[in-house]
């Protein structure tokens, strides 16, 4: 059976390098269940974005999440891809109906930028940006990593229909590293083919490229789509939005309804709940029932 739905590390024993590799099938099919996905290369773009934010949040230790933001003024306008410390996964897409362009600087436009932010529960978010340059995620990511870590970082990201994967190595902090050793691993690495991302499992996969190499392989963590969006949250967005907006809304409809973006889950609000919110952010979960 195959590997999917979970992230490996492993570690070069000799030579400094550390690595992840990551497949999602099942929290790949559930993460784009409700994303308009006008055609493939805008669909593999967004699981490219989660098998990446999969990688990124695993390389750092934080209870939180890790939010991927990529925002553009072309015909792709917006990719989100979050991933939780306990591996929980969701991403949303938004752009016009017609995407003519077949990779992400195309898509996006000019003035294009990725904003990678971590949210941790204890202490303030950290935030990173940098402008899309390049045409893949892997290319901006790269740059990404030179300018925040000044360490050597590549990943190799992939996404059909069925699947999406991803390889990333970076090298470990360490004067002493002869650079011929992580030049000759990127370079196996080149080689690797979308299909042989997509199909091989890591066990395979790393003897297909490291076979003379001694390479440590940790134990799986399961990833699985999960979206975190509570009636709570929503309420606290919708007290933001203001008395005036709110009674604007509710003189035109009897509900202010909302739908979760990331799940389609759809929540109500008619004017006694609004009042709540108002009169109370902090609203008690289990108030009223999420409308499914």
């Amino acid at each position: 059976m195959k590997q999917q739905d979970c992230l490996r590390r492993f570690l070069f024993e000799e030579l400094g390098v550390r690595g992840e590799w990551v497949r999602l099938n099942q929290s790949w099919q559930q993460a784009k269940r409700h994303q308009v996905l006008v055609n493939h290369a805008v669909e593999s773009q967004l699981g490219q974005a989660l098998a990446a934010v999969v990688l990124l949040s695993a390389t750092i230790k934080f209870k939180g999440a890790m939010v991927m933001q990529i925002q553009g003024g072309g015909e792709l306008k917006a990719l989100v891809a979050q991933a939780t410390n306990e591996g929980k996964i969701r991403g949303l897409v938004r752009s016009e109906e017609n995407v003519s362009g077949d990779h992400l600087l195309a898509m996006l436009g000019d003035g294009g930028r990725l904003v990678l932010t971590v949210e941790s529960e204890h202490g303030e978010p950290y935030q990173g940006i940098v402008g899309v340059a390049e045409q893949s995620l892997a290319g901006v990511l790269k740059t990404y990593f030179v300018q925040s870590e000044q360490l050597d970082t590549r990943l190799w990201l992939f996404a059909n229909e069925e699947f999406a994967a991803g390889l990333f190595l970076q090298e470990l902090p360490d004067d002493n590293r002869d650079k011929a050793d992580w030049q000759r691993i990127k370079i196996l690495v080149d080689t690797i083919t979308e299909e042989e991302m997509l199909a091989l499992d890591c066990e395979q996969l790393l003897h297909r490229l490291f076979h003379e190499d001694k390479v440590r392989l940790f134990d799986p963590q399961p990833i699985e789509f999960k979206c975190n969006c509570s009636r709570q949250k929503i309420g606290g967005t919708l007290a933001a939005l203001g008395r005036s907006e709110l009674e604007s809304i509710l003189h035109e409809r009897e509900m202010v309804e909302v739908d979760c973006q990331f799940c389609g889950a759809q929540y109500g609000f008619d004017r006694i709940d609004v009042e709540n919110l108002l009169s109370n952010p902090v609203i008690n979960e289990n108030e009223s029932p999420t409308r499914h």
